[in-house]
């Protein structure tokens, strides 16, 4: 298989500024912030980078770590893409409560969809894209084992005036509504997921990427027919290759058709143009 790049390009409410030297700054809005990342192993453009926080901690692999934030930070803001919009803030986990480069998924899945089509987001954190998809007329069922993500999740829809839009909010444990849904035979035109590499349910479900994601995928796929018409997969900070979730994919849709494209995500850096890579991704698009 021929592995593809999805590239995040920048846009009015965000932008990759620079990188290097295992870090990034970032612009959000009207504030800059600088954050880890160990793939940034050049040299940055510019040794001047002037921000408004740095998240100073650990590797990703590590955890761990803590915002250095300037006063003029408000504990969250407003941003937008396309139509939808939400609010930004300094998370403990060293983001901004939504993940840009998954913008190009979110405009897949958008030219995909159709009015009253039922979709499932897994993990679906913030809620950014299942209003994306909403904004499009699809029914969305979000799932995500945070109370605190699904009321954000809420906020966003009302702040984008989508909040009479067909958005179930379920706080729960991905792997078992997955399979709930399963056993009451639900069908679904499209699911996207964004699995953690280890998490915990709202009742202390203990999550592993490695020995959870086949069996979850296998439970998505049941939830799919030759007439739905996307399974998308994002992967981020494991040791995983994205020839590795190609396979799992094509094997477990193999009867529905279709094909599957894998590879990595990436954010272009405004100063250089150069790709910073930020997850690996596979998906699968019905022969609709």
């Amino acid at each position: 298989m021929e592995l593809g790049t999805l590239v995040t390009e920048p846009w009015a409410d965000y932008g990759l500024v620079d990188s290097g030297h295992g870090r990034k700054l970032e612009r959000y809005g009207r504030f800059r912030f600088v954050r880890p990342e160990p793939q940034a192993m050049w040299a940055p453009a510019s040794p001047d980078w002037k921000h408004d926080g740095e998240f100073l901690g650990a590797s990703d692999e590590e955890g761990g770590g803590r915002w250095h934030l300037n006063g003029n930070v408000p504990r969250d803001w407003p941003l937008g893409w396309q139509d939808v919009k939400f609010q930004a803030a300094n998370t403990p986990f060293r983001h901004l409560q939504f993940f840009p480069d998954m913008a190009p998924q979110w405009a897949w899945m958008r030219d995909r969809v159709a009015p009253d089509d039922e979709v499932m987001n897994l993990f679906g954190y913030t809620g950014v894209g299942s209003l994306a998809l909403a904004a499009k007329g699809a029914r969305v069922t979000h799932v995500d084992a945070s109370k605190k993500s699904v009321e954000q999740g809420k906020a966003n829809a009302t702040l984008s005036a989508m909040s009479d839009k067909p958005i179930r909010w379920m706080i729960d444990d991905a792997t078992k509504f997955t399979a709930r849904e399963v056993r009451r035979e639900r069908r679904y035109a499209g699911i996207m997921l964004d699995p953690p590499k280890f998490g915990r349910g709202p009742t202390g479900e203990t999550w592993r990427l490695e020995e959870g994601l086949p069996g979850l995928i296998a439970d998505c796929v049941k939830l799919l027919d030759k007439d739905s018409k996307f399974l998308v997969l994002t992967v981020y900070a494991v040791r995983m290759s994205a020839l590795a979730i190609a396979e799992l994919l094509r094997q477990a849709t193999a009867h529905l058709g279709g094909t599957v494209e894998a590879g990595e995500m990436a954010v272009r850096e405004e100063a250089r143009s150069l790709l910073l890579p930020t997850a690996i991704f596979a998906r699968w698009s019905g022969g609709q």
